[in-house]
């Protein structure tokens, strides 16, 4: 597709850029810096960044219905009010393990808010196995469990009619699908529906299109990939000029713009010297598909 256009529109450096999201109110994207321990918001208006400083590696953010956000902080749950710059914790997981963090998250469409852990890195991707669990934050605060046993707890999304969850733990080099109860949230049945090749490295975000077809960033694969999850068949390959691509999302004014984060941590000055925009934030349009808009947090 010759008519695919990548610019970089916030060369924010982020150590680990992660977790895009459109705020339609807002007419930005929220996004935030693992490492770095900020949440970042984009405005497609002012094109300026703005930055909210927090006190432990944050993951993920999400919308809530009330207003403002909810983010992954640490191994905690917690809520954000962006003018206040006020972070209130909800709840704890993984008490037992001083080691971990939470990694990825996202809000179903029954408004939970899905999100996994994962033991510190020791360096990108390199980490004690198997510390990891797949929670949710339900809308009374209440915390599920899913399983545990995951080394890196990555991207998630939901399929058109609500009946399957899609999940990645990284080091798996899968995507896997689970039948998904949306009265519940509760999943079940796990299976792969898609292996990476080598030259796509390590999955990590992942979001859906109204088309049902599902979109990895491949981190150290420096592209983003599309999938059919019916068939397990790769669609389509956009390769992007950084390395270490690490989550996507649709958005703009009817969700036709792709938003994709990268990191930088782990890159030598060699590395970076020819990769300038590592850690910068991407827009790819000419895609020829709409994303589905963000569900947000009831609780």
């Amino acid at each position: 597709m010759s008519s695919v256009k990548i610019e970089c529109i916030a060369n924010e450096g982020s150590r680990i850029g992660e977790s895009p999201v459109w705020d339609e109110k807002e007419s930005a994207l929220v996004f935030v810096d693992i490492t770095g321990r900020k949440v970042c918001r984009w405005s497609s208006v002012t094109k300026q960044v703005q930055a909210i400083p927090v006190d432990a590696p944050v993951s993920s953010v999400a919308l809530r219905k009330s207003g403002d956000y909810v983010i992954t902080l640490g191994t905690r749950f917690a809520t954000l009010k962006w003018k206040e710059k006020l972070v209130t914790t909800i709840a704890h997981v993984d008490k037992d393990k001083p080691n971990n963090r939470f990694n990825d998250g996202k809000v179903d469409p029954a408004g939970r808010y899905f999100a996994g852990t994962m033991a510190e890195e020791i360096r990108p991707a390199v980490l004690e196995r198997r510390q990891g669990s797949l929670y949710t934050l339900c809308s009374d605060f209440a915390v599920v469990k899913h399983f545990d046993q995951v080394d890196i707890s990555n991207g998630l999304d939901w399929s058109l009619d609500h009946k399957t969850f899609f999940y990645i733990d990284s080091l798996s080099y899968s995507v896997d699908a689970f039948d998904y109860d949306l009265q519940t949230g509760k999943i079940g049945n796990r299976r792969s529906i898609y292996r990476l090749e080598k030259e796509e490295s390590i999955p990590d975000g992942m979001c859906i299109d109204t088309e049902g077809k599902l979109w990895v960033a491949c981190y150290d694969g420096g592209r983003v990939i599309r999938l059919d999850p019916e068939t397990g068949k790769r669609l389509q390959t956009v390769k992007l000029p950084v390395d270490k691509t690490t989550s996507c999302c649709f958005g703009g004014k009817d969700y036709s713009e792709m938003y994709v984060t990268s990191a930088r941590d782990g890159m030598d000055k060699e590395w970076l010297s020819r990769q300038p925009q590592a850690g910068g934030v991407f827009k790819i349009t000419g895609l020829g598909v709409k994303g589905v808009p963000p569900y947000p947090f009831a609780g």
